[in-house]
């Protein structure tokens, strides 16, 4: 049977490193495709992957549910789903300049990976949300945790809007979300597959299908570069995507069902400490 894998965000980084590696592990009749919002860089990337199964390279903006449901709905059944795109944060501008674009790609396009693509999971599949060490509950202010815990997807997105809505208007500060943008962002990300993943537990792990958000730990990109300055522990793209698929791609582990893992390890949900700021450079 042929195999169908599909990565978000894939024309560089962490998302062209998984194409490369699912191109290397699948099989020459199997298909890996590569998505991205701009088609010149598409079938740039598409040239560079040298691997066993076919690359192709695909036009998806993600941050129109509306694509990735019409991409869905031609695949049919898919085998791995690697929910990667996301936008990088500037450092010279406004978070709440940033807070739509960004929330659109991460969290919009998150939730419409898991409602489109879940459903057509075949057995044995793989669907991975890249999120972020940040992505647990323990890094919000107490107050903000009912918001996302033990809430359906429905219940995602509504506090994903309140919360995008405060940040517009000035008062997130006040009701205690973290200046940076990007935490409540990855909580929101790992609440909307642990959201998913209680619905389809006993299902998917009767058929060694796998639902989980990972976090490929601090890796030297270009998102990553403006808001750290240690890089002496980072991974490449490849590294990065080669742990996670030797640990991910093997028979489905049920602790880390539904879960948010980093490199193997399950980061437990309610660990973190509520973050304020990230060294005072957040404008």
């Amino acid at each position: 049977m042929t195999r169908t894998a599909v990565v978000t965000g894939a024309n560089q980084g962490l998302g062209f490193a998984f194409v490369e590696q699912l191109a290397a592990r699948l099989d020459p009749d199997d298909l890996v495709l590569l998505t991205g919002r701009d088609a010149g860089r598409v079938r740039e990337a598409v040239a560079r992957v040298d691997g066993k199964a076919r690359v192709e390279g695909r036009v998806l903006d993600v941050s129109a549910p509306g694509a990735i449901a019409a991409l869905a709905r031609e695949l049919g059944e898919v085998d791995v789903v690697v929910s990667n795109a996301a936008v990088p944060l500037r450092r010279e501008e406004s978070q709440a300049a940033q807070v739509d674009g960004f929330v659109a790609v991460g969290n919009g396009a998150t939730h419409a990976v898991l409602r489109e693509f879940g459903p057509r999971l075949r057995p044995g599949g793989r669907l991975l949300v890249v999120a972020s060490g940040l992505g647990t509950l323990g890094h919000l202010d107490p107050r903000l945790h009912p918001l996302f815990d033990g809430v359906d997807l429905d219940g995602v997105e509504r506090a994903v809007e309140r919360w995008r809505a405060a940040v517009q208007a000035g008062t997130a500060a006040a009701a205690g979300w973290p200046r940076w943008i990007n935490v409540p962002s990855k909580v929101a990300q790992v609440a909307a597959v642990r959201a998913v993943a209680r619905e389809r537990r006993e299902a998917d792990l009767a058929q060694d299908t796998l639902v989980a958000a990972v976090c490929p730990g601090l890796i030297d990109t270009r998102a990553s570069r403006p808001w750290f300055d240690d890089f002496s522990r980072s991974r490449t793209p490849g590294q990065a995507a080669e742990v996670l698929l030797d640990r991910l791609l093997g028979p489905v582990d049920p602790a880390t069902y539904g879960k948010l893992v980093q490199l193997g390890h399950v980061l437990p949900w309610r660990s973190g400490t509520p973050f304020r700021d990230l060294g005072g450079i957040v404008p």
